[in-house]
């Protein structure tokens, strides 16, 4: 689905990624795992196209390199975002809507808004209420919600645990594992090493910027030596 070669970030004239190489198979689960500023969003951001990258980006085998970030979301790159970044202002339904803004299709989206809130129902009850009167819980679900309204062949999940209580977290990698057996082609950065794991495919370790270790995910056992390595703790 998503190959990645020699990648490069650049913000402003620090380079942030220097040159991985990176594959997501068409229905896995990957998981991007690292300590803070090792680049993990700064991947995520080169995908998207928001940020400054050399190097080559093919999406389905088709070279998205030079498309802009809109021409990206045409062809299917679809991001939750560290810190959810809902449109605080906006309903819950109209933050749905925003994440349809490029389908033309109204019956398909009220229906699939419809399911959202069949499937999160504190969601359907504040429909009308602004997004940023939510939990943090609850905007995260609707983040991830808009986020596939655009109907994307990948969706990338940016920290979707950050600042949680265990309880919702738990509620959050649940999503992620139904999704993921939906057949939904998944790039994940987290910070949760041991359910991250638990419900990916593949695993890469980014360190400085670079990928320090790769391999499947069952190689990595319950993460514990993998947040050895993260955190830079020998024992």
């Amino acid at each position: 689905m998503l190959e990645i070669q020699q990648l490069k970030v650049f913000h402003g004239p620090i380079e942030a990624v220097h040159g991985i190489d990176l594959t997501v198979a068409e229905g896995a689960c990957v998981t991007l795992l690292g300590p803070n500023g090792a680049g993990k969003t700064s991947t995520l951001s080169a995908i998207t196209g928001v940020a400054r990258a050399t190097g080559s980006l093919r999406l389905s085998g088709q070279d998205i390199t030079r498309l802009s970030v809109e021409d990206r979301c045409k062809q299917g790159i679809a991001i939750s975002p560290e810190g959810r970044r809902v449109f605080s202002n906006l309903t819950v339904r109209e933050n749905l809507l925003m994440g349809a803004a490029g389908r033309r299709d109204k019956g398909g989206i009220s229906k699939e808004i419809k399911g959202w809130f069949e499937q999160f129902p504190i969601l359907g009850e504040r429909r009308d209420q602004p997004a940023g009167t939510l939990s943090g819980g609850e905007q995260q679900m609707l983040a991830i919600a808009r986020a596939l309204m655009s109907r994307p062949r990948i969706l990338l999940l940016d920290e979707p645990s950050l600042g949680l209580a265990p309880q919702i977290t738990a509620r959050i990698f649940d999503i992620i594992r139904k999704l993921k057996a939906e057949g939904i082609t998944i790039l994940l950065v987290e910070q949760n090493a041991a359910e991250a794991i638990g419900l990916s495919d593949y695993v890469y370790v980014l360190n400085n910027g670079l990928i320090s270790s790769e391999g499947p995910a069952a190689q990595f056992g319950d993460g514990a030596a993998l947040m050895d390595e993260i955190t830079g703790v020998h024992r």
